[in-house]
């Protein structure tokens, strides 16, 4: 233990150092000690304990929460927005610019970016803006969908390629079929086969996160199912959620296969090994699909809003 002279000498470099604001420089003419002496002394402290740094933003509880769910699992990165925007198409447009600026920093030449359909999705193409050109390619990882373009993985996928200057490619099949021998089929249908072993190649995965809650689903809307199936998936095959129209439960295992094997697209094997998946959800409706999707350690990156990110905790302490 330093002894009383030592003591105080390092209390009064604190105090100058972290409450006055003085530069080391500054220290050392003020009491008479040299520039190393006064970063010994400060290093000393440290290691000894006597310095609490304590961070307090006025974003803190957002960076807590994101620190809490990167280190519960083992995540690259996690990004929560605030909740608290003046409704949810603002709530989509913030988390599509955070999401598009997120991958713009991370996307590299030669990369192939697999992509989903979506309104998270379609939120963070409109909100890609560069002047770079990225030699990239860009395909989706499942069939296409009848209804809204701007949800449609094909108008997106060439939406993104060209924001970035890349090169797109398209998926000429529906991403849902009747049954799982109509799916086997279009599968081995050339064009469709080359697409998808580009999009199982894929270095960058770019996908939302949904729910199959029939009133709020998109599941519902593509692929032709009654509420009353979307009932049976949720109630009998315990699912809570969907990645690229593959539905899987809490513990983030595939489920319900009688309808996962009629998607035209990755399943989560394939989907798993792409080295590096982002996903994109928001809202607390989202909580459990997006738990479920941190369990089965289907992403890397995890693109947020504060009201999923605190059901995404709760969860994790009620399992």
């Amino acid at each position: 233990m330093p002894n009383y002279e030592t003591t105080r000498l390092i209390n009064s470099v604190l105090s100058l150092y972290y409450l006055e604001g003085l530069t080391q420089a500054q220290i050392a003419k003020k009491i008479g000690l040299s520039t190393s002496k006064v970063n010994r002394l400060l290093q000393k402290a440290r290691e000894m304990g006597y310095v609490s740094i304590s961070i307090r933003t006025p974003l803190q509880h957002l960076f807590d929460l994101e620190s809490k769910i990167k280190e519960l699992f083992d995540l690259h990165e996690v990004i929560v927005i605030p909740s608290d925007v003046m409704n949810n198409n603002s709530l989509l447009s913030v988390l599509g610019t955070v999401a598009a600026e997120f991958l713009l920093q991370h996307i590299t030449d030669g990369d192939v970016i697999g992509v989903g359909g979506g309104t998270a999705i379609n939120a963070i193409v409109q909100s890609i803006e560069t002047e770079k050109e990225f030699d990239i390619s860009v395909v989706p990882i499942l069939g296409a969908v009848q209804g809204q373009i701007t949800t449609d993985v094909n108008y997106l996928a060439d939406q993104l390629a060209k924001r970035l200057g890349g090169t797109v490619y398209q998926l000429h099949a529906p991403a849902f079929v009747d049954t799982a021998e109509h799916c086997q089929t279009v599968l081995s249908i050339s064009p469709v086969k080359e697409i998808i072993d580009i999009a199982s190649k894929a270095t960058i995965a770019l996908f939302g996160i949904g729910t199959v809650d029939p009133d709020v689903s998109r599941f519902v809307q593509f692929t032709a199912l009654s509420p009353d199936d979307m009932e049976r998936i949720a109630n009998e095959c315990g699912a809570v959620g969907e990645i690229s129209a593959i539905v899987y439960d809490i513990n983030g295992k595939a489920c319900a296969s009688e309808y996962n094997s009629r998607v035209v697209g990755l399943n989560l094997e394939k989907i798993h090994q792409i080295p590096f998946r982002i996903g994109v959800a928001a809202a607390s409706a989202k909580a459990a699909a997006i738990y479920g999707a941190l369990r089965g350690r289907h992403i890397h990156v995890l693109i947020t809003d504060e009201s999923a990110a605190k059901g995404i905790l709760e969860l994790a302490e009620q399992d």
